[in-house]
C-alpha cells in the first residue's frame, strides 16, 4: 500500500470517529432536550382545572368552560366523531357526559364497557379532537333515564334504600366504581387525558336523604385515584342541601334569575360561577305535546350568562334518542307517573339525528366572538332518506312465540318484574310480563293500584280491557267453564327523578281482585324482548318456518345455524308464522323487509295506523312507539341497515295498517313552549 493510500485511510478513520462522536453528542442532547420536554409537560399537566379564584384556570392559565352534553350511549357509535366535531365547530371547548350504571352493569357482577358501550373509547376521541371533558359518573344520573340510571336489580332488595348510605346500596355502588373508575383514572388531565372535572353524585339537593350519603360517594371517587376537580350540580332550591365539603357547587336553570347567581356567589364567594346545566330544551311525556324553547328566548340567556364572566354548559347540545325500553318516567306534581318518549331531541341545538339546528348557528355566533382564531368549519350534513312503505309479509300472534321465552314460574301469588328467577337471579328489568291464571265465572276486575305501569287483559286469549293508574275496575264477560285470565304488564319506565324511585318495582307488585278476592296459581312469564330473543328466536324461526316445507334444504338451513334437526323443525313448526292472508291475533309480531339498494341512510319509521309496541331493526330496538302522540317517527341511524334486504320486527299490542312507512325528518307533534 503506498503512502497517499496510508494518509487517505487514515483520514477516513478520523473522519468517521469524528461522525460517531457528534452522533453521540447529538443523542445526549436530544435525550436532554425530550426528557426536559417530558419533565415542563408533566409539570404542566399538574395544574389540572383550579377553581381557587373568581375565574378557573387550566394549566396555570385563566379558563372558561364552553361545554355541552352528548351522552355516548344515546348515540350511535359510529356517529360519535360526527357529533363531537359539530360541537367543536359550534365553539365548545368541553364535553359533558353521564354514565349509565344501568347499561354498564346490568346483571350484579357483570359488566360491560365495550362497544356502545366503551366509554374509554368515547374519552379518547374526545382527546383526539381537542376536547375537554366533565365526567358525571353518578352513580344516579337522572338524565330522564329509566331509574336514572340505577340497576333495577338493586329492588330485589324490599329494603333497598337508593341513594343513601344503606349497606347493600353502598356496596354495590363500591363494586360498581370499582370497575368503572379503574377505566376513568388513565383518562384524567393530570395523567394526560382530557378529564378536567368529576361530578359527585347529581342533583343530590332534590333528594337528600342522607347526610352521610354524599361525602360517602366523594370519598369513594378520591379512594380510587380521581385527582380532578370536583363539582356538584343542583337547582337553586337544591344547593341548601346537595353540596359537600370540597367540591365546587354549580347550578342548573333555564330562565336566568339574577338572584339565584347571587345566592350561588354568596355561599361560595370567590369562586368561578358555572351553569352545569343551562337547559336548551325540555324533555317529552307520552300523551303530551312537544316541548320547545325558541331560540329568540334561548340565545339571549345564554349569551347573559357569558357577561356575567360565567362558565356554561348547554344541557343538551345533542340529545340523542332513548333507544329500547330506557326512557324514564316523571311524577313530579302528578297523581301517578307519566313515561318519557323514545325521542331525546330535547329541542337541542343538534337535532335528534345530528341536524344542524337555528339554535345552532345563532350560539356559533355567540361562541365564535370568545376566540381568537376561526371556529373550524362544520362538517357536512348527513343525508337522510325516505325509504318507500314495505308491507307486512307475516304475523306471530304473541301466543304462539311463548315457546321462545323463559321457563315460567309458577307462583300462588303475584311477583313484581324484578324478583323473578330470571337472568341468573338478577330479575327482570324492561320489557312486558305476561301473568295466567284461571277464572271460572264473570264478574268485576281489580287492580287495587297493583299494575305497574299498564296492563291489556285478555279472557282465554280474547282482549277485555286496560288496567292502568286511571283504569283500576274492569268487567269480565261471562263464559263456559274454567278460563284463562291473562294480564300482559308493561314496564312503561321508571321514575329518574323525585323521592319515589324506592318504589319503581314493575309488573304487578300487590294483589289483584277478582270479585273482591285475591286471584292465586299464576303461571308467569318474562318478556323482556332482548336482542337475542329477537336474533336468536323469532328471526331464526322466521327463517326456519320459510323452508320447513324442503326438508332437504331445512337441514342444512338448521346445520349451518347450529340447530338440532328435529328439534328446530318442530319449534319452527309450532311459532305459527302466518302470511297477511290470515287475520292477525292481537298482540303480534309483524315482520317485513326493507330492501337498501345502495349507501344506507337515516331514516325514520312511520306507523300510521298502528296502535302501541316497540320497532326492532336487525335486531336492534328503536325503541316504544304509541299513537298517543306526541312523537309520530321513530329514529333508525343509517350505520344500522345494510345492502340488501334489513329484517323489521313490530312488536304491535292492538292493532295495524300492515305496512310500515319512512320519513326523511323527525316528526315530534304539536308543540308548545316550554313554560
Amino acid at each position: 500500500m503506498d503512502r497517499g493510500s496510508v494518509i487517505g485511510l487514515r483520514l477516513s478513520l478520523k473522519q468517521r470517529y469524528f461522525v460517531l462522536l457528534c452522533f453521540a453528542v447529538g443523542a445526549v442532547t436530544a435525550y436532554q432536550f425530550s426528557r426536559n420536554r417530558l419533565a415542563v409537560r408533566r409539570m404542566s399537566r399538574a395544574d389540572g382545572l383550579s377553581a381557587n379564584a373568581s375565574q378557573f384556570t387550566l394549566g396555570g392559565e385563566p379558563f372558561r368552560i364552553l361545554g355541552g352534553s352528548i351522552h355516548y350511549f344515546r348515540v350511535p357509535r359510529a356517529y360519535w366523531e360526527d357529533r363531537l366535531l359539530k360541537m367543536k365547530a359550534c365553539g365548545l371547548n368541553t364535553l359533558t357526559t353521564y354514565v349509565p350504571w344501568n347499561l354498564h352493569e346490568p346483571e350484579r357482577g357483570v359488566f360491560n364497557f365495550e362497544d356502545q358501550l366503551d366509554l374509554e373509547a368515547y374519552l379518547r376521541l374526545a382527546g383526539r379532537l381537542g376536547l375537554w371533558v366533565i365526567l358525571r359518573p353518578g352513580p344516579y344520573i337522572c338524565a330522564e333515564w329509566d331509574l336514572g340510571g340505577l340497576p333495577s336489580w338493586l329492588l330485589r332488595d324490599p329494603h333497598m334504600k337508593l341513594r343513601t348510605t344503606y349497606p347493600r346500596f353502598t356496596d354495590a355502588v363500591d363494586s360498581f366504581f370499582d370497575q368503572l373508575i379503574k377505566r376513568v383514572v388513565p383518562h384524567q388531565y393530570s395523567e394526560g387525558g382530557p378529564i378536567i372535572a368529576v361530578q359527585v353524585e347529581n342533583e343530590y339537593g332534590s333528594y337528600a336523604k342522607d347526610g352521610a350519603y354524599m361525602p360517602f360517594i366523594k370519598e369513594a371517587l378520591l379512594s380510587r385515584g380521581v385527582a380532578e376537580l370536583l363539582l356538584t350540580s343542583d337547582n337553586k332550591d337544591g344547593l341548601k342541601r346537595g353540596g359537600v365539603k370540597g367540591a365546587l357547587e354549580t347550578i342548573n336553570f333555564q330562565k336566568l334569575n339574577l338572584d339565584d347567581i347571587k345566592y350561588l356567589d354568596g355561599i361560595q364567594p370567590h369562586k368561578p360561577k358555572m351553569v352545569m346545566e343551562y337547559w336548551s330544551g325540555w324533555f317529552d311525556l307520552w300523551g303530551d305535546l312537544h316541548h320547545v324553547f325558541p331560540a329568540e328566548d334561548m340565545v339571549p340567556v345564554v349569551t347573559e350568562i357569558l357577561n356575567l364572566d360565567m362558565s356554561i354548559n348547554l344541557y343538551m347540545f345533542h340529545g340523542g334518542t332513548n333507544f329500547g325500553f330506557m326512557s324514564g318516567a316523571f311524577a313530579a306534581g302528578m297523581p301517578a307517573p307519566k313515561p318519557m318518549v323514545t325521542s331525546y331531541d330535547y329541542d337541542a341545538p343538534l337535532s335528534e339525528a345530528g341536524d344542524y339546528t337555528a339554535k345552532y348557528h345563532l350560539l356559533r355566533d355567540v361562541f365564535s366572538r370568545l376566540h381568537a382564531q376561526p371556529l373550524p368549519e362544520p362538517p357536512t350534513r348527513g343525508e337522510r332518506r325516505a325509504y318507500q312503505p314495505v308491507v307486512i309479509q307475516q304475523h306471530l300472534s304473541l301466543w304462539d312465540s311463548l315457546h321462545f321465552t323463559d321457563k315460567p314460574l309458577k307462583s300462588e301469588g303475584p311477583v313484581n318484574m324484578e324478583n323473578l328467577p330470571v337472568n341468573n337471579g338478577n330479575g327482570q328489568s324492561y320489557g312486558y310480563t305476561l301473568y295466567e291464571t284461571p277464572i271460572a265465572s264473570e264478574g268485576t276486575l281489580n287492580s287495587k293500584n297493583s299494575v305497574r305501569d299498564r296492563a291489556l287483559v285478555f279472557v282465554d286469549k280474547h282482549f277485555v280491557g286496560v288496567l292502568d293508574f286511571d283504569t283500576q275496575e274492569l268487567a269480565v264477560p261471562d263464559g263456559k267453564g274454567k278460563r284463562t285470565l291473562s294480564l300482559l304488564v308493561e314496564n312503561c319506565g321508571r321514575v329518574n327523578y323525585g323521592n319515589t324511585l324506592d318504589e319503581q318495582r314493575k309488573g304487578l307488585v300487590g294483589d289483584i281482585e277478582f270479585n273482591k278476592q285475591p286471584l292465586r296459581d299464576f303461571i308467569i312469564r318474562s318478556l323482556e324482548m332482548k336482542p337475542a330473543f329477537v336474533n336468536s328466536n323469532l328471526l331464526r324461526s322466521l327463517e326456519g318456518n320459510r323452508i320447513t316445507s324442503s326438508f332437504p334444504g331445512y337441514a342444512l338451513w338448521a346445520y349451518e345455524n347450529r340447530c338440532d334437526v328435529l328439534s328446530c323443525f318442530s319449534l319452527c313448526r309450532s311459532a305459527h308464522w302466518a302470511s297477511m292472508r290470515q287475520r292477525p291475533t292481537f298482540p303480534a309480531f309483524f315482520q317485513a323487509k326493507l330492501y337498501v339498494s345502495g349507501s344506507p341512510k337515516d331514516t325514520f319509521v312511520k306507523l300510521p295506523g298502528w296502535s302501541k309496541g316497540v320497532v326492532f331493526i336487525n335486531g336492534q330496538n328503536l325503541g316504544r312507539y304509541w299513537s298517543i302522540g306526541p312523537q309520530q317517527t321513530l329514529y333508525v341511524p343509517g350505520p344500522w341497515l345494510h345492502r340488501g334486504d334489513n329484517q323489521v320486527v313490530v312488536f304491535e299490542e292492538q292493532e295495524t295498517d300492515g305496512r310500515i312507512q319512512f320519513s326523511g325528518g323527525g316528526e315530534y307533534g304539536m308543540s308548545v313552549d316550554v313554560q
